[in-house]
C-alpha cells in the first residue's frame, strides 16, 4: 500500500531534488572556498612580502627629497671633472611657484595627486590593465608624482632596477613622505628636483636656460613645455627635436583642459605657438660652471649621452668615471683653439677630432669644435654628415682587398681613364693626369681616386660593407662603388676603425665609460669585447703602405709627421660640385681630414666650415694641412710618455724587394704575371714600384676572387640616395673636376663631387651612418 502512496511518492521527488540540487551546488562551493582561500594566501604573500621589501627600504630625509641630487663624472685619475647640478639649480619655494605651473604639473603627471595618499590603486590598477593589453611595458604607469620624488631622491634611475622590490620600497616611502609632508611642499620638492635636460635641474633653472626668464614671467604654452620635459627631457629638447617637444606640450595643454585647468579655447591659442618661440639663444644657466668646462665641453655631452643609452638619467647622484686623460684633452682643446703655429683662418673654422686607444677603444679625449661660446652646442667629433674623403680607402678598398682578394703590397692597379660603371661620369684625381698602372702601395700614399675604384670594383661592394661592419659600420642605405673615396662618418668612427690596423686586427668599439657607481652603492664596470675584424696580415700591411703617406716625397701627409715616431696615418679630402667650382678659388676644398695612430693612439680630425657653401667658408689648399698640423701637435704631445714600437710582421706575411723597396705579400699569395704581349702566365713580379707604366698585371688564382667586375657594375648601377655617395675625393693634393654636374644640400652634407665623382647629392647636417652595436665590442658588465 506505502509503494502506492501519492504523498510517499513526493517526498520521495523532493528528496532527489534536493540530493540534486546538493549534488549541483557542491563543486561550486568548493571552488569558491578554494578561490577565497588561493586570494587570501595570495594576499598575505603579498603583504608579508612588501613587508619584507619595505623593511629593508633607505631612509628618506628631507636632505634628500630638496638637494639637487648631481651626478659626479671623473677622469681616467679619478679626479671630479664635474658634478652636473650642483651649480646650476636655483631652488624656489612653493609660494613662488605660479599656480598654472602646479597645475600643469599635476595634469600631466598625476590627475589623482591631491586624493590618495602616495600610493593610488586606481591608477595602479589602470597601469596593469595598461600592461596587460600591451600599450604599456613592464611595472611603469603606476607611480604617483610623490613615488617619482621618491625615485628621483633615494633610487637608481636605470631600466634595469624597475623590480618588484625597488616598486615596493617605492611605495613603502612614498606613503612615509605623504604622511611628514603637505602636497604643497611635495610639489615643491619635485619641481625644483626633476632634470630638465641640457645639465639643468628644477623648473626655475629650466626657465632662466630655455626661455631667459623667471617662472613668473612665462606664458601658458611655456608653462606647459617645462611640465612635460621630466618624463623624456632629450627627446623633448626645443632646440634639437622641436616636432617632439610640440607634441608632448599639447598632450600637457590637453590634460590640462580635461582636469579643467584651462578652458579648450586658451589651450587651442597655446597650441597655435610655435615651440621654438622666444627661446632663449644665450643659456643664462649651463650644464656646468666648472673651471675645466671649457675642455671638457664635448666629451662630456657625449658621455651623458652615453649614460643615457645605458638606462640611467644624469640626475641619479651617480658616480660616473670615465676614460678621459685631462692632459691629452687640454692639449687637443689647446691646440684646436689658441695654437699659434697653426693659421687658422678665422674664428668660424671647426675642428671635430677624437682620441681613442687602439688597445682597448676607451675614448680618452674629444673636440667637438673650436672657439664655440654655446655649452654642449654641436659635437662635431661625432656628426656623420661629412664624408671623409680619402681616408675611406684603406677600410674600403684596399684593406678589403689585401684580405679578401690576398693584394700584395706591389699589386699593379690601373691609374687609366674610368668612368662609372652604367653612367657618363668618369672619375680624375687632383692632378687630372694618369699614371698607368702603378703599384697599390704608390696608388695608396699618392692618394689616387682612379685605383681606389677599380681596387673596390673588384674586391665588390658587398664584400667592402662587411668589412665595414666588422669595423663597427653600418650604413642605412647600400654603399655605391663610389663609397670608395668617401664615407660619411665620424672622426669617432674613423679613428676606432684605424685602430684596429694598429692593434693587429681587432675593433673595439668605442666607449667614453667605463664605472658607474649608484646611490646606493651597487657598481657596474664596462669594458668592451674585442672583435676580429680583419687578419694580423692584412692590419700589418695597410699600416705599412701607410706610414709612407707621412714619410715618402710624394705622400699626402708629410706634414703629420712627428720625427722619430713610429706612426702611420691617412689623409682625405672633398671638393665642390661643378657648379660652385666658380664660386671658390681653385683648389678649395669642402673638408680636409687626417687620420692617423701609433701602437697607442688612434687619432681621426675633420676640419672645415659648418656651412660650406656660405661666403668665404671654403677650405684653401694651403689650409688642408691643418687636420696633419693639429694630428702631428697632438700626437707627438700625448707619446712623449708612452713606448715607441714598431710594428711586427706577422709569421704569415712575406717580405720581399721589388724595385729596391721592401713589399709584402700574404705567405702563398705573391701574385702570378700575365704578360700582355704573349699571353702567357709566368710567377713574379718585377715592375719597378715607381714606375707610371708596366705591361704586366698582376692576377690573383681563380679560387682568391671573390667578385667579377659585371657584379661590381651591377653594384654601382643600383639606385642608392643621395646621401650615401661621396662628395668626391680630389686626391689630398687639389681640386678634381667632372664631366657632369652635381647638387649639394647646405649644412653638413658634404655635396657634390669632384675628384671626379660627379652628379652625386648630399644630405643635410645629421648624417646616415650609425654604429653597428652588434660589432666589436658589444658592453661588457662587471
Amino acid at each position: 500500500m506505502s509503494q502506492n502512496n501519492p504523498k510517499n511518492s513526493r517526498a520521495e521527488v523532493r528528496r532527489g531534488r534536493q540530493f540534486s540540487n546538493t549534488h549541483k551546488k557542491g563543486p561550486f562551493r568548493r571552488i569558491l572556498k578554494w578561490a577565497v582561500i588561493l586570494v587570501g594566501a595570495l594576499f598575505i604573500f603579498g603583504a608579508g612580502l612588501f613587508t619584507y621589501y619595505a623593511a629593508s627600504a633607505p631612509r628618506i630625509t628631507r636632505s634628500a627629497l630638496t638637494s639637487d641630487n648631481s651626478t659626479k663624472f671623473y677622469d681616467a685619475n679619478g679626479t671630479v671633472i664635474s658634478r652636473l647640478g650642483s651649480q646650476n639649480r636655483d631652488y624656489v619655494k612653493s609660494n613662488k611657484i605660479p599656480r598654472t605651473l602646479k597645475r600643469a604639473v599635476v595634469s600631466i603627471e598625476d590627475r589623482r595627486f591631491y586624493k590618495h595618499h602616495g600610493v593610488d590603486p586606481i591608477r595602479i590598477a589602470g597601469a596593469a590593465i595598461s600592461n596587460l593589453t600591451g600599450s604599456s611595458l613592464g611595472l611603469q604607469g603606476g607611480s604617483t608624482l610623490t613615488q617619482q620624488l621618491v625615485k628621483l631622491s633615494v633610487f637608481s634611475t636605470a631600466a634595469s632596477d624597475r623590480t618588484l622590490k625597488r616598486k615596493a620600497q617605492e611605495a613603502w616611502l612614498a606613503i612615509k613622505v605623504e604622511n611628514r609632508y603637505s602636497k604643497s611642499q611635495i610639489l615643491e620638492f619635485y619641481i625644483n628636483k626633476v632634470y630638465m635636460g641640457n645639465g639643468v635641474y628644477g623648473m626655475q633653472t629650466a626657465a632662466e636656460y630655455y626661455y631667459d626668464k623667471t617662472l613668473d614671467q612665462l606664458t601658458l604654452p611655456e608653462f606647459a613645455l617645462l611640465a612635460g620635459m621630466p618624463q623624456s627631457p632629450t627627446l623633448y629638447n626645443p632646440y634639437k627635436y622641436p616636432q617632439y617637444a610640440t607634441k608632448r606640450r599639447d598632450e600637457v595643454l590637453d590634460a590640462m583642459v580635461k582636469t579643467k585647468a584651462i578652458t579648450q579655447q586658451q589651450a587651442q591659442s597655446a597650441k597655435n605657438t610655435s615651440v621654438k618661440a622666444h627661446l632663449s639663444a644665450t643659456h643664462a644657466k649651463a650644464r656646468t660652471s666648472e673651471k675645466t668646462s671649457k675642455y671638457i665641453d664635448s666629451y662630456l655631452k657625449q658621455a651623458i649621452e652615453e649614460l643615457e643609452d645605458k638606462g640611467y638619467k644624469p640626475n641619479s647622484g651617480l658616480k660616473v668615471y670615465t676614460n678621459l686623460n685631462m692632459s691629452a684633452q687640454k692639449k687637443l682643446y689647446q691646440v684646436s683653439n689658441n695654437d699659434p703655429t697653426i693659421a687658422y683662418p678665422n674664428d668660424r673654422f671647426q675642428v671635430g677630432a677624437t682620441v681613442v686607444d687602439v688597445n682597448n677603444g676607451r675614448v680618452v679625449a674629444m673636440q667637438g669644435g673650436r672657439k664655440t661660446k654655446v655649452a654642449f652646442g654641436l659635437n662635431r667629433a661625432v656628426q656623420t654628415g661629412r664624408s671623409s674623403g680619402s681616408t675611406a680607402k684603406p677600410i674600403m678598398d684596399y684593406g678589403p682587398a689585401i684580405q679578401y682578394l690576398k693584394y700584395p703590397t706591389y699589386q699593379p692597379v690601373k691609374d687609366t681613364p674610368y668612368v662609372y660603371p652604367g653612367t657618363d661620369k668618369s672619375v680624375y684625381d687632383f692632378d687630372n693626369k694618369y699614371q698607368g698602372t702603378i703599384t697599390m702601395r704608390k696608388a695608396l700614399v699618392e692618394s689616387r681616386n682612379i685605383p681606389a675604384i677599380r681596387t673596390l670594383e673588384n674586391v665588390g661592394v658587398p664584400k667592402a660593407t662587411t668589412f665595414l661592419k666588422n669595423l663597427g659600420m653600418s650604413f642605412s642605405k647600400p654603399l655605391e662603388i663610389q663609397n670608395g673615396i668617401g664615407l660619411y662618418i665620424s672622426s669617432e668612427q674613423l679613428a676606432a676603425s684605424y685602430a684596429a690596423f694598429s692593434n693587429g686586427g681587432t675593433y673595439y668599439k668605442p666607449y667614453l665609460i667605463n664605472k658607474i657607481v649608484q646611490v646606493n652603492g651597487v657598481t657596474h664596470k664596462y669594458h668592451k669585447q674585442g672583435k676580429r675584424a680583419m687578419s694580423p696580415a692584412t692590419a700589418f700591411m695597410i699600416t705599412n703602405m701607410l706610414k709612407g703617406v707621412m714619410t715618402d716625397s710624394q705622400g699626402s701627409g708629410t706634414a703629420a709627421k712627428v720625427s722619430g715616431l713610429y706612426e702611420a696615418g691617412k689623409t682625405g679630402t672633398t671638393q665642390y660640385p661643378d657648379d660652385y667650382l666658380n664660386k671658390v678659388p681653385a683648389m678649395s676644398t669642402m673638408d680636409s681630414w687626417f687620420s692617423g695612430y701609433t701602437k697607442n693612439y688612434s687619432l681621426a680630425i675633420w676640419t672645415g666650415y659648418d656651412h660650406q657653401f656660405k661666403a668665404n667658408s671654403y677650405v684653401t689648399s694651403a689650409q688642408t694641412t691643418i687636420a696633419q698640423q693639429i694630428y702631428k701637435n697632438v700626437m707627438g704631445y700625448i707619446s712623449e710618455d708612452k713606448p715607441n714600437t714598431d710594428w711586427t710582421q706577422p709569421s704569415d706575411v712575406v717580405a720581399t724587394n721589388r724595385g729596391g723597396q721592401t713589399e709584402y705579400y700574404v705567405a702563398g699569395y705573391p701574385g702570378t704575371v700575365t704578360d700582355n704581349s704573349s699571353n702567357q702566365t709566368t710567377s713574379g713580379y718585377t715592375t719597378d714600384s715607381g714606375s707610371s707604366s708596366s705591361s704586366a698585371v698582376v692576377t690573383q688564382p681563380r679560387e682568391n676572387e671573390s667578385s667579377s667586375s659585371a657584379e661590381s657594375s651591377s653594384e654601382s648601377s643600383e639606385s642608392t640616395p643621395s646621401e650615401q655617395k661621396p662628395s668626391g675625393d680630389g686626391g689630398d693634393g687639389g681640386s678634381g673636376s667632372s664631366s657632369a654636374s652635381s647638387s649639394s644640400t647646405d649644412n653638413g652634407g658634404s655635396g657634390g663631387n669632384s675628384g671626379g665623382n660627379g652628379g652625386n647629392t648630399t644630405p643635410d647636417n645629421g648624417g646616415n651612418t650609425d654604429t653597428d652595436n652588434n660589432n666589436g665590442g658589444a658592453d661588457v658588465t662587471q
